[in-house]
């Protein structure tokens, strides 16, 4: 069992950068989820309603992020600083604090999403919990919906695949880790494992949603309503519709494409 791939998601909901190795932070991987759309209330916009999100891709660098998206061409964004306007942000049901950027970006993005957006950032200083029974105290995460990492493994996906009239990538599950070597959703059952030399306790399976069923590559929406459709038929309990695992991490270092998967229970 080993690791086979590693995405960061710069910006929530944005496009994913495919790494060989990552540093793991007490949040997630580094860089991971640490920029947000927001509208004009600081409610955070997600590519669920907002799909062409999904097109924009976000690079960052060590003075800030690059944006660009098909049309607007792209801009850079400066890491914000301490003078920078700190204001409340929300997600689900949590809400943090985030720092506020450039009305250059607010614009872009304005522009490109077709509704008044705003980015914002959060730094190393600003900690969001991770609310949840299956958490400890002090556990954080990034802007990621609920816990700081996501695993998925090929082997489910290719039990999918079987099951579907036209087969998708793994890009739809908007995966950090995806393992190979495992029978399918074997996942379903760990309680902890050992990626490399980091240990990280299995929280609770991944309930999927729409998104599922938007291609991240066109922005389109299947019509059918897939894979979410198929799914429903046997990945379905009162919790919601599962394909991977949450995790939290129990260490900080890095993690390599073809580290060594231990389950440890």
């Amino acid at each position: 069992m080993r690791l086979c791939e590693l995405h960061v998601y710069p910006l929530k909901s944005g496009a994913g950068i495919a790494l060989n190795e990552a540093f793991l932070e007490a949040r997630g991987l580094q860089g991971d989820r640490r920029w947000l759309v927001v509208d004009a209330n600081g409610r955070f916009l997600s590519a669920r309603t907002h799909p062409r999100m999904l097109l924009i891709k976000a690079i960052p660098d060590e003075k800030g992020l690059y944006l660009s998206a098909p049309g607007v061409g792209k801009i850079h964004v400066p890491l914000p600083n301490t003078a920078q306007t700190l204001g409340p942000v929300s997600i689900w049901k949590d809400t943090c604090n985030a720092l506020y950027l450039s009305q250059e970006a607010d614009r872009w993005l304005s522009d490109f999403l077709g509704t008044p957006s705003h980015l914002v950032y959060m730094s190393d200083d600003i900690t969001r919990p991770v609310n949840k029974t299956d958490a400890r105290p002090g556990d954080i995460v990034s802007f990621a919906d609920a816990y700081p990492l996501l695993l998925t493994s090929k082997a489910s996906l290719v039990d999918l695949n079987k099951r579907l009239a036209k087969p998708i990538e793994m890009p739809r599950f908007r995966a950090n880790l995806v393992v190979d070597g495992i029978e399918a959703f074997a996942e379903d059952k760990w309680q902890r494992l050992r990626l490399g030399e980091i240990e990280f306790d299995c929280a609770s399976p991944c309930t999927r949603c729409v998104l599922t069923t938007i291609d991240p590559l066109t922005a389109n929406k299947d019509p059918q309503g897939e894979p979410l459709k198929t799914l429903k038929t046997y990945r379905q309990n009162d919790e919601g519709v599962l394909f991977g695992i949450n995790l939290i991490p129990r260490a900080q270092g890095k993690i390599r494409v073809g580290d060594t998967l231990e389950v440890l229970v």
